[in-house]
């Protein structure tokens, strides 16, 4: 089986040899063998490294071979200390963890179930991290007959190649990272965890990638609820091996912090990230389990009949929710599947963030990738180094936090900022409109959490009207939620003011930027970017939703203080250009161009809105781009949908939003008084 490689899998190929793998490879060989990921990683490494269709299927013979052979199962490790005694050698493939006891040293081998395996100082002077929780290996062993010791101790290492990544170089890392753009190093990332990043827009790639932020953060606390399938759990149980992933059960307090009678610290104080599936279904032993679990996730730290513990473990609840999110908004909230123990204003308010489960996709077969992603356990180390530093302040050289932001929200906020820097700019470059863009992302989520709290106890969570200014303009931009009640949406309308480039009031006009500037920007809550108007560039055929989606737009900056839609654009600034689109209205270019769009707001919006409306095209960068200038309209421009009734939309940060016939009222009542 080949894949074309495309310009990703050379460059990272070529940036990092040896420590990226064909995605493909490793669930193929996976569905047939019950073995840690990033140990089929390092034997398809070996010899699966070709381009060469034979040779990657002959690799495969050996990868399978090698692992039946090999590996060593817990219920076969009698048969495999036969086979050492029988052959006098023999290579296995299990994790050793070596430490110092009798004066001199000595291995675990865990599957192997063997404690007292002779290894020599020098091996573990080369490899330190066998001193440190132990690394997976592949291990030449012999059988010493003439062993005298009591009880026999006959099994020696005499050689070992570790599968984990023995030595790491953050340098080489960030060096790595500099080689590549921000957007070809996301789908890096993206394929990394096994997705096709190709299938994903800008939004949904920060969906799967704030995953990995408990990974980069330290005493980072992140919720993500939505249906199954939808690949919540995964990262947790095969990204990392610094990561584990309770599923459902009893919890208790030994378990998680300390065991009192043999002092043995708890999953809290042993790793990276201790992950909560399928969350609805967790039983808490007593109360003194959440209370402790919410003191932790503030503090960092836990004490129970001794010293006070700090640890850095993050926290991630992952759960299925038992309703659509829309219904659970407008019954109830989005907390409702959670245990009732942990649904207690004072501990969800320790949630960084809350992740939209809703907005992934199932996993279906074209979402996994079959191109070249870092081997697993390379990337985790990584992300372990980056937990070392922090980009909590960078926000500050740009922009400062709004008045409705708590202390503890701003925490939110910065952490998770931080996060999104370390996997994405672990070198320490960005630009403000990528900055703008984690800075928002990160506030969507943490006024996610704020906005089901006020739910819960509206006197003590009433300010969720987040906003944050621009250090050198002034200017602020609100950051709303989608599943915020209407009637904030229809407040928080009225009560912005134009952003850049517009003045006040129904005279206000779109940004005056020229068109290159404005694409640098980024999108704001008066300038978004289309791909496309009328082609899916999935099916390569004219959608009418992807019209519809053009004429909400400008109906929307009619509505409000006008802006600029820029067609040929994708979501993250990259130009695509007109030339697909131009295609659907047969050869004549910008002028057909125009008068398809023309005609398409005509129907939609009606002819005086029109009129408040201006196409203009330029060439950017050689790719013909599409200029829609909006003026606000002096009077409510209504979308006609489908049915054939009248929707009012109006612009809220960087969004579209439709209002229900009780907001609309108001908003127009009050927007055109």
């Amino acid at each position: 089986m080949s894949i074309k490689m495309d310009h990703l899998d050379r460059l990272a190929n070529d940036v990092f040899p040896g420590r990226v793998v064909r995605k493909d490879l490793v669930r193929r060989v996976k569905v047939g063998h019950n073995v840690p990921v990033h140990v089929l990683e390092f034997l398809l490494g070996k010899y699966c490294a070709s381009d060469n269709p034979d040779v990657v299927e002959q690799g495969l013979v050996v990868v399978n071979q090698t692992l039946q052979e090999n590996f060593i199962r817990p219920d076969e490790a009698e048969l495999a200390k036969a086979k050492v005694k029988f052959k006098g050698q023999h290579r296995i493939i299990d994790k050793v963890e070596a430490r110092l006891a009798e004066n001199r040293f000595w291995a675990t081998l865990s599957n192997f179930t063997d404690k007292w395996v002779h290894i020599h100082e020098d091996i573990v002077k080369r490899y330190e991290r066998l001193l440190q929780g132990g690394v997976w290996c592949q291990i030449d062993l012999i059988y010493n007959e003439l062993e005298d010791e009591k009880p026999l101790r006959p099994f020696y290492i005499k050689a070992l190649k570790p599968i984990q990544v023995a030595a790491f170089d953050i340098e080489d890392y960030l060096a790595g990272r500099s080689r590549f753009s921000r957007d070809d190093w996301l789908d890096l990332l993206v394929r990394s965890i096994g997705l096709e990043a190709s299938q994903y827009d800008l939004r949904a790639k920060l969906v799967s990638l704030t995953r990995l932020i408990p990974m980069v953060e330290r005493n980072y606390n992140l919720i993500e609820l939505g249906p199954w399938g939808t690949g919540k759990s995964f990262v947790y149980r095969e990204q990392s091996p610094n990561t584990i992933l309770v599923s459902g059960g009893k919890v208790t307090v030994p378990q998680l912090f300390v065991n009192n009678a043999t002092g043995r610290v708890g999953l809290l104080g042993m790793w990276d990230v201790v992950a909560f599936d399928e969350v609805a279904g967790l039983e808490l032993s007593d109360t003194t389990v959440v209370q402790m679990l919410k003191d932790y996730m503030e503090a960092g730290s836990f004490a129970r009949g001794r010293d006070e513990i700090v640890a850095e473990a993050s926290t991630v609840f992952v759960g299925n929710t038992t309703r659509p999110h829309t219904q659970l908004v407008r019954d109830a909230h989005l907390f409702a599947d959670l245990p009732k123990a942990m649904i207690d204003p004072a501990f969800l308010d320790r949630m960084h963030f809350y992740l939209p489960g809703w907005e992934t996709p199932k996993l279906e077969p074209q979402l996994f990738t079959d191109h070249y992603g870092f081997v697993s356990d390379y990337l985790s180390e990584a992300m372990r180094q980056l937990r070392k530093r922090t980009f909590v302040n960078a926000i500050d050289a740009e922009f400062a936090l709004g008045p409705h932001l708590a202390q503890r929200d701003a925490k939110a906020v910065r952490k998770t900022v931080s996060g999104l820097l370390k996997l994405l700019h672990p070198h320490g470059e960005w630009t403000r409109s990528e900055l703008r863009e984690y800075l928002e992302w990160a506030m969507e989520g943490r006024r996610r959490v704020k906005e089901q709290l006020k739910k819960l106890a509206a006197h003590d969570f009433s300010k969720t009207a987040f906003t944050y200014v621009e250090v050198d303009t002034g200017r602020e931009y609100p950051v709303e939620v989608a599943e915020q009640p209407e009637e904030d949406v229809v407040a928080e309308a009225l009560e912005e003011e134009p952003a850049a480039g517009v003045s006040g009031g129904v005279d206000a006009g779109p940004a005056v930027l020229p068109t290159a500037e404005l694409i640098a920007a980024g999108e704001s809550r008066n300038v978004e970017f289309k791909s496309t108007a009328r082609l899916n560039l999935h099916t390569n055929q004219r959608d009418p939703a992807i019209e519809l989606a053009v004429v909400k737009t400008v109906a929307g900056f009619l509505n409000t203080y006008g802006g600029t839609l820029v067609i040929g654009v994708a979501d993250d600034g990259t130009l695509r250009g007109l030339h697909d689109d131009y295609v659907t209205v047969g050869k004549k270019g910008r002028d057909g161009y125009e008068n398809f769009l023309t005609t398409l707001l005509d129907t939609r919006v009606g002819r005086a809105a029109v009129a408040h409306v201006s196409v203009s095209f330029e060439a950017v960068d050689g790719h013909d781009v599409c200029r829609v200038d909006v003026k606000p309209s002096p009077e409510p421009v209504f979308v006609t949908n489908d049915k054939g009734d009248a929707d009012l939309y109006v612009r809220l940060n960087n969004s579209t939003r439709l209002l229900n016939t009780s907001d609309a009222l108001t908003y127009v009542r009050q927007h055109w008084r």
